[in-house]
């Protein structure tokens, strides 16, 4: 029986259900925490002017009474679908490596556990990580564009009604109902994109995407350690999997942020001539001093440690459902 129970295939089930299991924990964590992806990123890309840095809660005041709660999920869909690929994919390709690591520290004598060292960790880390930002990079360039496009809309919306105060009532209502209608979707967005700005737009920013692999590297290489030595005394719930994953995430994204706001600028630059990474930065810390580097890290920062709490929670819990759902259709399929 127990035999039996241990398929040849099990490994490359294990990648997909790995896989599907970060994607439905990814979209869940998404969902709960879009408010401040949407607050991070309008800070990020937003310009330095006098009164365009605001507080938390009046950020989201400013929101809702702008574009009304729907205001704070801009791009939900689009981000939704983005953190569904990403998961899948930097899962698949995570699990992959590491089962490959797994399998050669068996055959190694002078290994004493399979358990993943620190190197091991940061090299599947790094692979998936590659992967994933190559395959991914226009979703998240469509994303940025549809989460900032709103706010830049509204702004041009309240100068353009100061300007025409000699037009009648009926003429701005009527060009304002006008522009409140354009709302471009998820696919209206990325075909003005290519047709504007051509297919290279889409892989604006991946140059600090790419080294953004970092952060996944920093997370998930802590979150392995931590995990194999709390493994030694006691079983890993989703709860504790939930404090690992926040510790893991808080300490990456602290240490990458500047990148991140760097990426989210890059990800809206316009017309031809785009900035390199070095320039962006450069860009930033002469307009806005090296404080500029860290707009909206406070948002973000709940974000991210949330997110990834709930992934690594969730993603527990659904991975061990999808492995019962495929044990229960194994034998059923026998039967």
């Amino acid at each position: 029986m127990s035999a039996q129970s241990k398929p040849v295939v099990l490994p490359q089930n294990d990648n997909v259900a790995h896989a599907l299991a970060g994607a439905g924990g990814g979209i869940l964590s998404m969902a709960l925490t879009y408010p401040l992806i949407t607050l991070s990123t309008r800070a990020q890309v937003e310009s330095k002017r006098p009164g365009s840095e605001t507080a938390f809660l009046a950020a989201v005041q400013k929101i809702v009474a702008r574009e009304g709660v729907s205001g704070l999920y801009s791009g939900l869909s689009s981000a939704l679908f983005g953190i569904s690929v990403t998961n899948f994919v930097y899962y698949y390709w995570y699990e992959w490596t590491r089962a490959f690591f797994e399998a050669a520290a068996l055959k190694n004598p002078t290994r004493h556990s399979k358990k993943l060292t620190t190197v091991e960790s940061m090299i599947a880390g790094a692979i998936a990580g590659s992967a994933t930002v190559i395959l991914t990079n226009p979703i998240w360039v469509v994303n940025t564009r549809m989460t900032t496009r709103k706010a830049a809309s509204s702004d041009d919306n309240n100068n353009n009604n100061d300007q025409k105060e000699g037009e009648t009532t009926t003429d701005v209502e009527a060009q304002n109902k006008a522009k409140t209608n354009k709302k471009p979707s998820t696919i209206g967005t990325l075909l003005a994109l290519l047709k504007k700005e051509g297919p290279q737009a889409l892989f604006a920013g991946v140059v600090p995407a790419l080294v953004l692999v970092i952060n996944p590297i920093l997370q998930y290489t802590l979150f392995e350690q931590m995990k194999n030595t709390v493994e030694k005394k006691r079983r890993i719930t989703p709860g504790v999997a939930f404090v690992l994953g926040a510790l893991g995430k808080l300490f990456a994204t602290t240490v990458t942020y500047p990148y991140i706001t760097v990426k989210s600028q890059m990800h809206v630059q316009e017309g031809n001539r785009k900035e390199g990474v070095t320039e962006a930065l450069k860009r930033v810390v002469r307009e806005e001093g090296y404080a500029g580097l860290y707009k909206g890290i406070g948002p973000k920062v709940s974000q991210s440690v949330i997110t990834a709490a709930c992934l690594f929670a969730f993603k527990d819990v659904l991975y061990e459902y999808s492995v019962r759902l495929r044990g229960s259709m194994a034998r059923k399929a026998i039967a």
